[in-house]
């Protein structure tokens, strides 16, 4: 059982967080046994969850498309993309339950509103060069915000963002493959990838959260060694590193406030609009209602699958028992 911090005399919680300070301040890692301040439990229950929710409701958006793949090869890319994501959200709940809260809970805080998910994931997918964009934009996101984590401070998500973030690379040079081919393709084929560019490139600039001046948990998360960039830095990362992709590829990105600045040595670059942001995250965005029904549809028809897999475990254990 985790000791809490009202379980523990105040001259011993002081040497407790003194101790771990001294860890998260020498960028070692928090393990599931030792102490941590109750808002670090929290603070990583909530983000933690909210990753591994993104990974189980992003399957939604390119599973719209693997019936409608154009070739087998395509449909066979897609089937292996979607299962890596399921695996991905998997590995993330478990590492959540080493914070002392089971999978149950927290399907049932997300279904209730009470734990999010990526805003990314609130876009429909409207055409088969969507399934590209996500790879090289969303996942290219994904992979700028993710590898960082592989150094966070607590080590069960350390370590699962590693093989993560392999995937996710992976992931993302099949999504660009998958757009440099259509863009050699037909003036239809360049024009679908453009419109569906022109959709994703602000939520997936949003994708990184608020701006800095506006997100009320960075300043906890990188003292504690949470995260290790702000939402601003991985947002100008992202930037700097899509614009030449976005020229080899022969589109064009919607921005016309991006440009280099020499003297910053960055790419300027408009803002999102952060009240659309607001209204996504609130569960007003176009797919929100849609993607919660989906998951509760299948949470609730696997109920089965669940009860059959704890009753074999529990007639498991029982004849183990008599046998020993």
């Amino acid at each position: 059982m985790r000791t809490t911090d009202a379980e523990i005399d105040p001259d011993a919680e002081r040497e407790l967080l003194e101790r771990f300070e001294a860890t998260v301040g020498r960028s070692d890692r928090i393990e599931p046994r030792d102490w941590m301040p109750e808002g670090y439990r929290k603070t990583l229950v909530r983000q933690v969850a909210q990753h591994a929710h993104s990974e189980i409701i992003g399957m939604q958006p390119e599973g719209n498309w693997i019936g409608r793949a154009p070739s087998l090869r395509r449909k066979a890319i897609l089937l292996a993309k979607v299962q890596d994501e399921a695996g991905h959200g998997l590995y993330l709940y478990s590492a959540t339950e080493t914070l002392g809260v089971s999978r149950q809970e927290l399907t049932e805080m997300l279904l209730a509103g009470r734990q999010k998910y990526s805003s990314i994931f609130n876009y429909p997918t409207l055409s088969y060069a969507d399934v590209g964009t996500i790879g090289w934009l969303v996942d290219g996101a994904a992979i700028c915000n993710q590898v960082p984590l592989c150094r966070t401070s607590y080590g069960p998500y350390g370590r699962a963002m590693i093989r993560i973030c392999k995937e996710e690379s992976f992931h993302q040079r099949q999504g660009y493959e998958l757009l440099m081919t259509m863009m050699r393709g037909t003036d239809e084929q360049r024009a679908m990838v453009q419109e569906s560019v022109n959709r994703f490139w602000w939520p997936a600039l949003m994708m990184f959260g608020p701006p800095d001046a506006d997100s009320p948990n960075t300043a906890r998360s990188m003292a504690w060694g949470i995260k290790r960039n702000t939402n601003d830095d991985l947002r100008q990362r992202f930037v700097d590193m899509t614009v030449p992709q976005a020229e080899a590829l022969g589109v064009t990105l919607p921005d016309p406030d991006l440009r280099w600045n020499e003297a910053r040595g960055h790419h300027d670059f408009g803002q999102p609009d952060w009240e659309e942001f607001t209204q996504v995250v609130k569960g007003n965005g176009p797919c929100n209602a849609e993607r919660l029904a989906h998951r509760r549809r299948a949470h609730e028809d696997g109920a089965w699958v669940r009860e059959a897999a704890l009753a074999f475990a529990e007639r498991s254990a029982v004849q183990q028992e008599k046998a020993s």
